[in-house]
């Protein structure tokens, strides 16, 4: 009885410590990694995996020249049809984000298993659709999709509309990820391009989401002149991607590019995110979302460039 007594003392002491830490702004030991999305109030959470695949889908939208309206459809769609998860199974022989049927003539098995394929696929036939952008989500889902259920697309319209909006860059700094951060390191040594193979793993994957980019910060043989000291890119470890002039619409295409690589950070091993005078990085800092960015006041040069307003800085874990 004692012996439980003390036991129980000790949880209830563990308990109030915690509580403690937390009144006091500590974060936790534990923390769950997920990503976070919050515009106008509303909050959509999903798993890293989920956040992987819908950034994915809100960037080839945005390589094909394709509207917010068109990602919010495309993700209640996925939504609905397989949690936002590139699932290996279905009705009948139904498979991937979209549930697509090899049968019906979206490709095949291994196709429709590729998301960059299957969300492409869905685009193809959405833009068929005519008046999408005019349509009621769940109708326009419907078109494509031919549901047994298609009043379901409707229940994941407000999560889909708080993620397009996000992922899509129309609400800045309304997305981010709580990563574990560090992982193990890797070779040092650089590539052809002057950037070390993780580094050049996310370039190559941006491109693949984005298409055509302009790239900056490496150069063959590595950097060694025009950042700040201490740069990542000294170490061919960063990659920036320029947006100018500085406008409204290039603002857009930047958070949208920014949002992306945080939904990737923990695939692609990505340790920092900076854009607009704002900084995200992985690990415990992870948590508090989008910080300000500030350039220490002795830092000469130009402060639209030094506060990254003007591109998108990501770098790479060692």
């Amino acid at each position: 009885m004692v012996g439980t007594l003390i036991t129980l003392a000790l949880v209830a002491a563990v308990v109030i410590g915690v509580t403690v830490l937390f009144d006091r702004g500590v974060r936790p030991l534990l923390t769950t990694h997920e990503c976070v999305a919050e515009v106008d109030g509303t909050e959509v959470r999903l798993s890293l995996e989920q956040a992987e695949n819908a950034a994915l889908i809100a960037a080839i939208a945005q390589s094909r020249g394709l509207p917010a309206r068109a990602v919010t459809i495309a993700l209640a769609t996925a939504y609905q049809e397989s949690k936002i998860l590139n699932i290996t199974y279905g009705d009948r022989d139904s498979l991937g984000l979209f549930q697509q049927r090899p049968s019906t003539g979206w490709g095949t098995e291994e196709e429709v298993l590729d998301p960059f394929h299957s969300t492409n696929a869905f685009y193809d036939a959405l833009v068929k659709v005519p008046d999408y952008r005019k349509l009621d989500v769940t109708v326009a889902a419907q078109r494509v999709q031919r549901s047994a259920y298609p009043e379901a697309y409707a229940d994941h319209e407000e999560d889909a509309r708080v993620l397009a909006s996000a992922l899509s860059g129309n609400s800045r700094g309304s997305f981010h990820c709580i990563t574990e951060g560090n992982p193990d390191t890797t070779s040092p040594d650089l590539e052809e391009n002057g950037l070390t193979e993780r580094a050049d793993g996310v370039r190559r994957d941006l491109l693949a989401a984005f298409g055509d980019q302009a790239l900056g910060g490496f150069e063959p043989r590595g950097v060694d002149s025009g950042h700040m000291s201490g740069s990542t890119h000294y170490e061919g470890r960063a990659v920036d991607i320029f947006y100018r002039p500085i406008n409204a619409q290039n603002k857009r295409r930047g958070w949208a590019m920014a949002h992306y690589l945080v939904a990737q950070a923990d695939r692609l091993a990505i340790s920092t995110v900076i854009f607009d005078g704002k900084i995200w990085k992985s690990g415990s800092r992870s948590s508090d979302g989008w910080r300000d960015y500030r350039v220490p006041r002795t830092s000469k040069g130009n402060r639209e460039i030094l506060e990254h307003r003007d591109h998108v800085h990501v770098d790479v874990h060692r």
